[in-house]
């Protein structure tokens, strides 16, 4: 191991001890300390960071020129503490401005579609319940996939109808109450999977009693959401993290529609999403046409009132 290589090591476990989970990061400062070794470079310096940040084999329009940056930038403060001749390269040497893409919110029926084909690209009756009950899963709970895909059987409270969420993305471990229509499609999709004998304790397993990667699952939806032709003719590619912005949308339409307080109700919401703050939770709050209608109504009520 180089000098490098330790230095980079002791780095991401000190951050990693304190909750980062720095898994992009990690990789680019691999690939970073690796391109220092290959010229001979002994530590960062504003000229060592330019190659590796603007790379040539990059595509300069996307995010990583930023995020090499940003990782570069972390680990040299770092640096600098232990070695004087570190440089911090400045923060302006890439422009980048994030642009949000829009999601595709599901409808019912769309959702209908997408969970049929799905159960009809397997012949196989275990793998076509596996797939459509984490489809559903996600849909009615805004689960992260990994956090769903990750879902012990134990982490599943059957009698209170509560999932405990672990190892979140910022290691912040939720309840999820969900219904008891929800509970029980679970226990049906358990009662089968049992039945396999799987050695690991996953709640969603394929064929061979192993968990579900997330690769082959992605895979298999995006098939099925191009098989049932949904949001054919759209700009807009639909993907399995919409499925979370649908439930976000959803939740905001049942309390408007029920008369509830939304505003004071959104930290529930960012708790219940597993974000670490309620600003995180607006992005997925999309202006649907529902959505626009709900607020064109307050506002009409509310303008009826002060006259």
């Amino acid at each position: 191991m180089t000098g490098m290589q330790a230095a980079l090591a002791d780095y991401l476990r000190l951050r990693r001890s304190l909750g980062h989970k720095l898994e992009t990061q990690g990789r680019h400062l691999a690939r970073f300390v690796a391109y220092l070794d290959d010229i001979g470079e002994d530590t960062v310096t504003v000229r060592s960071t330019l190659p590796f940040v603007f790379d040539t084999d990059l595509n300069p329009a996307s995010s990583v020129p930023a995020q090499r940056l940003m990782a570069v930038r972390g680990f040299a403060r770092h640096l600098a503490g232990i070695n004087p001749r570190t440089e911090v390269p400045p923060a302006g040497l890439v422009s980048y401005r994030c642009r949000r893409r829009d999601p595709y919110v599901f409808s019912d029926e769309d959702l209908a579609a997408v969970i049929r084909c799905a159960r009809a690209a397997t012949p196989f009756r275990f793998r076509a319940d596996t797939l459509a009950t984490v489809i559903a899963l996600l849909a009615v709970t805004g689960m992260r996939v990994s956090e769903a895909l990750g879902l012990d059987c134990h982490e599943v409270d059957w009698d209170n109808a509560v999932i405990l969420v672990r190892n979140t993305k910022f290691h912040k471990g939720r309840n999820l109450p969900v219904s008891a229509s929800t509970i029980t499609a679970l226990r049906a999709y358990k009662r089968h999977r049992d039945r396999l004998g799987p050695a690991t304790t996953r709640l969603f397993v394929s064929l061979t009693g192993t968990p579900v990667a997330y690769s082959n699952f992605r895979a298999t939806f995006d098939k099925a959401v191009k098989a049932a032709g949904i949001s054919s003719g759209s700009p807009i590619r639909p993907r399995i993290h919409d499925l979370r912005h649908g439930f976000a949308i959803r939740t905001l339409l049942g309390w408007y529609r029920a008369g509830l307080d939304v505003e004071a109700l959104l930290p529930r919401l960012a708790t219940y999403l597993g974000h670490r703050e309620p600003r995180f939770t607006y992005t997925y709050l999309t202006a649907t046409p529902e959505l626009l209608g709900q607020a064109a109504a307050r506002l009409e009520g509310a303008q009826e009132v002060a006259r």
